[in-house]
């Protein structure tokens, strides 16, 4: 068992190639890893699209980004990508590389780096092939602190170090030039900050997303239900859910997907009542950033994904789930599985007026 200074490190490595909700709950590690090491210079690998982020809101004192249209081309291309990553990489001379992708090509790159401390899970996600390895020489489990949330799988390394957990759930600030341009930006379309609710439509595949149609629906219920005016936010690729919803919906909308950076999405999300969404990066943005959030979740377990740190319903129809999705769903993978298509749309609107009405309370105690 290594020997660790709380004041060993100068310099860490977190291995983080996977989406914005992956980066949201691994800010509470890094949050965690600035409080134990003082002064410590704290690198992200991630892809290109979320460095400024990273660096904006303090979560990554400098990040090396990679393509991941690269790591997915050709073999020539995946072999270029990799060696300039890890070339990059190396310059650092890291004391420590934390691996919570732990993928076969994290792990490659964490052995390339070798920096002295390597941490990693044991046992692997996926068991490893006769010839691969686990370059780590400290060995994390695959949820710390006895607990089953995903958060807890990046918050594992921690346990593994011997450091203490002193932040327990993810909490981003915007940048105040950010929530200047949100506000803007609300009161351009007259739009009242904590007087709208937030609607993410969008997913990384088509099962995943709920039918345009239902949050249409639900939109002019919750709508008519409380006065509460309405935005939908969402990548450039979620455009065509989007138009249909206000197509759809006979409430007025104002439809800002496909315009919002990362940043002016957070400070957007932290001026909205609720967000209503389904289960992906924006809603894990949407509660770090401090608003309730209605999760609508198909094959994904919400004791492993529901949002942390804010007031939360997450929902999800009965399973085993009766398949809707017909070729199109592939019924044991989770990011391919059409489950949340079976949510109806009255239980969606009745979470939602539930968690406005429990968060009214909560806002009027306050005042």
């Amino acid at each position: 068992m290594l020997q660790i200074s709380p004041t060993a490190f100068r310099s860490i490595l977190i291995l983080q190639t996977k989406f914005i909700g992956d980066i949201v709950l691994a800010s509470a590690l890094a949050k965690n890893l600035q409080l134990q090491y003082p002064g410590v210079r704290l690198v992200f690998l991630c892809e290109a699209h979320f460095a400024g982020f990273l660096t904006a809101h303090g979560i990554a004192s400098d990040v090396v980004a990679f393509s991941r249209a690269k790591m997915r081309g050709s073999p020539l291309e995946r072999g270029r990508e990799l060696f300039r990553m890890v070339r990059t990489l190396r310059r650092h001379r890291f004391d420590m590389t934390i691996d919570i992708t732990d993928s076969k090509t994290s792990r490659i790159i964490s052995g390339l780096v070798n920096a002295p401390v390597r941490v990693g899970y044991f046992p692997t996600d996926r068991p490893l092939r006769w010839h691969e390895r686990q370059p780590a020489n400290v060995r994390m489990k695959p949820f710390g602190f006895g607990k089953r949330h995903y958060l807890y799988r990046y918050l594992s390394p921690l346990e593994a170090l011997g450091v203490d957990l002193r932040v327990k759930v993810p909490a981003i600030r915007p940048l105040p030039f950010e929530t200047a341009h949100a506000l803007a930006l609300l009161a351009r379309h007259r739009i009242q900050p904590n007087a709208f609710f937030a609607i993410h439509a969008g997913a990384s595949f088509a099962g995943r997303r709920w039918q345009p149609e239902r949050f249409a629906e639900a939109i002019d219920r919750i709508a008519g239900g409380t006065g509460l005016r309405v935005v939908l936010v969402g990548g450039p690729d979620e455009s065509e859910a989007a138009d249909r919803i206000v197509a759809a919906a006979k409430t007025p909308i104002v439809n800002l997907a496909g315009t919002l950076r990362l940043e002016t999405l957070l400070a957007l999300l932290k001026e909205a009542r609720l967000f209503l969404g389904n289960e992906s990066g924006p809603m894990h943005m949407a509660a770090a950033a401090g608003t309730p959030v209605v999760g609508l979740f198909g094959l994904t377990n919400p004791v492993r994904w529901a949002p942390v740190g804010v007031p939360s319903i997450s929902l999800r129809p009965s399973m085993p789930c009766d398949c809707v999705g017909g070729d199109l769903c592939r019924r044991t993978d989770p990011s391919k599985a059409c489950c949340v298509w079976r949510l109806e749309v009255d239980p969606v609107v009745d979470a939602a007026l539930e968690l406005l009405a429990r968060t009214e309370m909560v806002l009027e105690a306050a005042v």
